[in-house]
């Protein structure tokens, strides 16, 4: 991909990288010199999957950290070695999902899409900041859909969906909170004159691997429809890679396919859901989300400026 910016000596952390469009995000970048991890839940995929992204690479560096987002404990000790071991973190990707036609939970007892997609997400990206907030260009890029508009809202009054199960819905749920997490991250980013920017994409629709949990009907309906609106994980990674590398790129914007529903297409800055930039459901999501994984991410104070400048 002759586009990205040139990533020689970027350090860049990938969740969900030992397949599909997390795959395709780590072998371009590899290819382009930024040293890459691939944060999975299973060493023995993660390691095939590395050794297929340095096949690519004129000088890899690639590495593998287990992560099992459906963890805190997990979470919590991949942070640890990934602290530990980085000098530096220059893109965290925040790629890996789950999509479920039946509930499950983790764990901690969260219900599995909003604990994986956000929830681990927002405690493993907390862990990581410290490695970030004094880098210059580094970016939280959050992988988010076009399924945050559909029936989707924050509840908080059955976060975990214990009432009733809409799987549909709460799928939205959690790629709703993926939006907001981004907002509200970049708000307090830039409230502290950090380095770090926050940024959202999505891939469109992609025939992947997260297709085999859909709903029945639902996978029938998008096979039969898949060669009108999907597109290969490769196209799916570009909005992800843009907003990654490009440095026009701005925190707290999101970016997707430019074509039809957003479905496929090459990357340009898309709009999210009014919904999406309510402010006050930001702000107690992210309370919320603090108070349920127990992290509280690196204080991130407003910048005072000296009287004398």
């Amino acid at each position: 991909m002759d586009d990205v910016h040139r990533q020689r000596g970027r350090v860049a952390v990938i969740t969900g990288a030992d397949s599909g469009v997390g795959l395709e995000v780590a072998r371009v970048l590899a290819s382009w010199g930024a040293s890459v991890v691939l944060a999975v839940p299973h060493l023995n995929k993660g390691h095939r999957a590395a050794a297929e992204v340095a096949r690519n690479a004129f000088h890899p560096d690639v590495s593998v950290q287990r992560l099992d987002l459906s963890s805190l404990e997990s979470v919590r000790a991949a942070a640890a070695e990934l602290r530990a071991r980085l000098p530096k973190i220059d893109l965290l990707i925040n790629n890996a999902g789950v999509m479920r036609a039946s509930r499950c939970t983790t764990e901690d007892g969260f219900e599995l899409q909003f604990g994986v997609n956000h929830l681990g997400h927002f405690a493993f990206a907390g862990l990581l900041l410290e490695k970030m907030l004094s880098v210059p260009g580094s970016r939280v890029v959050t992988v988010s859909g076009a399924e945050h508009r559909l029936r989707a809202r924050i509840h908080f009054d059955d976060l975990q969906w214990e009432r009733s199960y809409d799987p549909v819905a709460a799928y939205g749920q959690s790629k709703l909170a993926n939006l907001m997490f981004t907002y509200e991250l970049q708000r307090r980013l830039s409230a502290s004159g950090a380095k770090t920017i926050a940024v959202a994409a999505h891939p469109g629709y992609v025939q992947a691997d997260l297709n085999r949990d859909r709903l029945a009907w639902a996978r029938v309906l998008l096979d039969a429809l898949g060669p009108l609106f999907a597109q290969s994980a490769a196209m799916g990674a570009l909005p992800l890679l843009r907003a990654a590398t490009d440095p026009s790129v701005q925190g707290g914007q999101y970016y997707g396919p430019d074509g039809f529903l957003e479905s496929k297409g090459h990357p340009i800055q898309v709009e999210s859901s009014e919904q999406a930039h309510d402010t006050a459901v930001q702000r107690r999501l992210w309370s919320v989300s603090e108070e349920l994984t127990g992290v509280h991410p690196v204080s991130m104070q407003p910048k005072v400026s000296p009287c004398w400048e």
